[in-house]
């Protein structure tokens, strides 16, 4: 029953992705973890190829739409594909599935993964649920430095937890770059499409995949990301990320909830 429910949920990681340009993921690890009872580590391979093609799909036609800032995309992903890259090859193998234990505690490479994930979507939705006025700038200037070292840094973090990143990408081009938000939203699948892409390589080689499995969800979630790019058109930008900041937030809040009682269950 519940592998039923994720197949209808895999179109909601494409739903999301085309309405707020990031969150798939958000949707994409638990689906895998918690419905289709993936390890973390796996979900979190998988999740990079389901919404690394689901994302390069919506780009399209937002290209065609001039909602997408190749500049700024290269300028962020290029720093942060060699991070992804680097990271799923030779960091997350190197992790030992128990990293320290202590009594009855123990710090697993699943808890490490999830719970950072968790941290960082409550971090990043602050920003958005708080509404702050876009920063226009018509001087194009990038600031190359800020966006090659947040590059360098969220791709680390994206090939870690094996998250498109687009909760993380999103708020840096509005507040830093001054793009407006659906601007944001189509560079960001840009960005996102080309990390997670290239960060799965490093997943394929270390890993055996389900190719049937995963395809299938993609095929979902494509579906899913053609009905969210129609219905981002009728709603303004600011109601989007005010929907897409309580989104994170509640379901950062929940993982780490679950997570404690896995922890209380397994001791």
């Amino acid at each position: 029953m519940t592998e039923i429910i994720g197949y209808f949920a895999s179109i909601g990681i494409g739903i999301i992705l085309g309405l707020l340009g990031g969150g798939g993921s958000i949707l994409a690890i638990p689906i895998l973890v918690y419905l289709f009872h993936v390890d973390a580590v796996r979900a979190s391979a998988y999740s990079l190829f389901i919404v690394g093609v689901t994302s390069f799909v919506g780009a399209i036609p937002k290209y065609r739409d001039h909602l997408v800032s190749i500049q700024t995309g290269i300028l962020f992903g290029l720093p942060s594909i060699i991070a992804i890259f680097a990271t799923r090859k030779w960091i997350i193998p190197a992790i030992p599935d128990v990293i320290f234990s202590a009594g009855g505690f123990s710090l697993s490479k699943r808890l490490l993964i999830l719970g950072i994930f968790a941290v960082l979507m409550i971090a990043a939705s602050w920003s958005l649920i708080r509404g702050r006025k876009e920063v226009r700038r018509d001087d194009h200037e990038w600031r190359i430095p800020l966006l090659i070292s947040e590059g360098l840094i969220i791709g680390s973090l994206t090939g870690l937890v094996g998250a498109g990143g687009g909760f993380l990408i999103i708020p840096a081009l509005v507040w830093w770059t001054g793009l407006p938000f659906k601007t944001a939203v189509g560079t960001s699948l840009f960005i996102i499409g080309i990390n997670a892409l290239l960060g799965f390589m490093g997943d394929v080689l270390n890993y055996e995949m389900e190719w049937n499995f995963l395809l299938s969800l993609t095929g979902l979630a494509v579906l899913g990301i053609f009905i969210g790019n129609k219905l981002q058109k009728e709603i303004s930008a600011q109601k989007l990320k005010k929907v897409f900041g309580w989104l994170i937030l509640f379901t950062g809040i929940w993982i780490l909830f679950h997570e404690v009682i896995f922890i209380m269950r397994m001791s």
